[in-house]
């Protein structure tokens, strides 16, 4: 039996294993998305670096969870106050265990403990099918942001009446 997925409070201590899972995940798991061109792997990944993860633990409009199998980091999420989820990332060995989900769901009770009833991000086309098995819809035509093509979703947070 595999072991449990433990999600956890990101501290100031984790900014640099955080950065490392985003940049593994982001160079395997989204070659899709940057089709292998250099320039478009090393913006995106500049955009997470450990000093921008740092800033975010520091900023209590932030919250950021990291993911745990067997005690090792696999993964990490964040979001904002403002509604929305702004990173999901799994390390490529641990994809398709839960650890995206157990991220998201995370992220979500931090988001309605703060009140949030819409949650917005902006997905991958690789992520598109997991964000919809969660519950997320396109909210908007495809977006282009540093060379990538993002999907602007959203869902609602609101208990069902």
């Amino acid at each position: 039996m595999e072991a449990p997925i433990c999600i956890r409070p990101a501290t100031l201590a984790d900014a640099g294993i955080i950065s490392r899972i985003i940049e593994r995940s982001i160079r395997i798991g989204c070659a899709l998305d940057h089709r292998n061109d250099p320039l478009l792997v090393s913006q995106w990944i500049g955009l997470q670096s450990a000093d921008f993860i740092s800033a975010r633990l520091a900023d209590p409009h932030f919250y950021l969870c990291i993911a745990l199998l067997a005690n090792k980091p696999v993964g990490a999420g964040m979001a904002q106050v403002s509604g929305d989820i702004s990173l999901c990332y799994v390390q490529p060995e641990s994809f398709r265990r839960g650890v995206g989900r157990a991220l998201i769901e995370d992220l979500e009770g931090w988001l309605r403990v703060h009140g949030v009833l819409h949650v917005r991000l902006n997905s991958t086309y690789t992520g598109r099918a997991f964000y919809h098995r969660l519950g997320y819809h396109e909210s908007a035509p495809p977006l282009e942001y540093q060379g990538l093509q993002t999907l602007p979703m959203h869902k609602s947070l609101a208990a069902p009446v």
